[in-house]
């Protein structure tokens, strides 16, 4: 890309991904500006911080101000109405995360975190990690780091961390986002099925994680979370070495919990035989020790030890979305969670269900992901929720974006719940959720809700009717 692109236009700016390139951009320099469908917090409200302007709706009168390179995000198809426009302008374009290589990553060395669980996390605790030991990373995430505030930043350092999705490109390039990335350095943190619109089986996902390793250079390093057995099958096809992380005692990077309180916990590390570390981290659940484990074997690699680990981890604020508590009202705790994949759902209320042991714990589950519309987890599901002691779900998010025959039946998971013993109900209208939450939670309680988009603010309303 030339000197000469000054005006960048991005489809679908409100996404978490496109939302942060947008802010990168701004951060560069660029005049941006961008369009979508909807946008919401808290990408939003972080646009309007940075002064960047977005046009509600597409239209070819968007593009009428000019732009000099157009981003298209993999949300809008070939025949989107701005797509055609871009084309009868002659525009350039390009997809997300080949702008991102060739503005941002070229001529830096870029850590990328890819797997099917964590990613964002992993990203974010890494993230915090460089900057508090000095490295002044730059970072691309999908999600907001509350250390931050922020979800993507250009950095001064060498180092620039980015989530490595596993989805497609854009609608002409159909690869994943990830192989677009050329990582010196890699995490790997699992390998499931997931994206059932994209891949048609776990081989299909396997093959995609391949290619991925396969682009590792000899002189990279690559972590892999061993408690995976299809991770790390994959990761070894890479050329470089690789470092091995998780619970299990093969690992080279290990821990273990020694004490958990509403605080946070109290982790020991170990490198091989030996004892590495005492740490006090915030985050409760396997899936987010092993997080930790993955960063802690990067930032080792790259000449980071003790001392900037214990500076760092103990003060990391999370990720919003992520197991984030968004206040306490009449005693009740309401919490606020990305999970939606089986393993997810299953990780997030085990560790809340650590976190708080006494309390009584409300799973509120919107299946809204192009996967959960389908009924590929529909029994898997029946066993996500176990640590819950009461389960509500909701009605699923656009279902017709799922094909008849195929799409997920929340009534089915209701009653299979029921059928383990549970105390689950479907509740299709949301404001008939919302009444029931705010009459039958107490004081004590725990609710989370487990949704990949903005559940109608549910979470929000709750939080004001229990403190109206």
């Amino acid at each position: 890309m030339g000197m000469e692109i000054r005006k960048i236009h991005l489809i679908g700016i409100g996404g978490t991904g496109m939302g942060s390139l947008a802010i990168l951009l701004k951060e560069a320099g660029y005049q941006v500006r961008g369009s979508d469908q909807s946008v919401y917090p808290p990408m939003s409200n972080l646009l309007r911080e940075m002064g960047i302007v977005w046009m509600e709706g597409y239209r070819k009168e968007n593009l009428s101000w000019g732009p000099d390179l157009v981003v298209v995000g993999n949300v809008v198809s070939r025949n989107h109405p701005e797509v055609r426009a871009l084309q009868d302008l002659d525009l350039p374009y390009k997809s997300f995360p080949q702008t991102l290589y060739e503005m941002f990553l070229r001529h830096r060395h870029p850590i990328v975190v890819a797997g099917t669980h964590g990613k964002t996390s992993t990203s974010s605790l890494l993230a915090w990690i460089l900057e508090s030991a000095g490295a002044r990373p730059g970072f691309l995430i999908g999600g907001v780091p509350l250390n931050f505030g922020v979800g993507a930043r250009r950095g001064e350092g060498d180092l620039f961390v980015v989530e490595g999705d596993e989805y497609e490109t854009a609608f002409f390039d159909k690869g994943p986002k990830m192989w677009h990335y050329r990582p010196r350095t890699a995490i790997l943190t699992s390998i499931e099925f997931d994206h059932a619109e994209m891949f048609r089986d776990l081989g299909e996902v396997k093959a995609a994680f391949e290619k991925f390793v396969l682009g590792m250079p000899a002189d990279g390093r690559l972590a892999v979370c061993s408690d995976d057995p299809i991770a790390l099958e994959v990761a070894r096809r890479a050329a470089c070495p690789l470092l091995t992380y998780g619970l299990g005692k093969e690992a080279e990077w290990r821990g273990e919990v020694i004490e958990e309180d509403e605080g946070g916990r109290t982790v020991r590390i170990f490198h091989g035989p030996h004892d590495f570390m005492t740490l006090r981290s915030p985050l409760s659940g396997r899936q987010n020790l092993r997080n930790l484990l993955g960063s802690i074997a990067v930032v080792h690699h790259l000449g980071f030890g003790k001392k900037e680990l214990s500076a760092a981890v103990p003060m990391f604020r999370g990720v919003a979305r992520r197991q984030q508590l968004l206040g306490v009202e009449r005693g009740i705790r309401v919490i606020d969670d990305f999970a939606h994949h089986p393993t997810a759902v299953r990780e997030t209320l085990g560790g809340l269900r650590t976190r708080y042991p006494d309390a009584r714990l409300w799973a509120v589950f919107e299946p809204r992901t192009n996967t959960t519309r389908r009924r590929v987890f529909q029994s898997s599901y029946a066993e996500s929720f176990d640590a819950a002691d009461r389960i509500l779900i909701a009605a699923v998010h656009d279902p017709h974006r799922a094909p008849k025959g195929d799409r997920f039946s929340p009534e089915t998971l209701a009653r299979d719940l029921r059928r383990r013993g549970r105390e689950a109900s479907f509740e299709p209208d949301r404001e008939k959720l919302l009444r029931r939450l705010t009459k039958d939670c107490r004081e004590g309680d725990v609710v989370v809700f487990l949704s990949n988009g903005s559940f109608g603010s549910i979470q929000k309303r709750l939080m004001e009717a229990l403190g109206g």
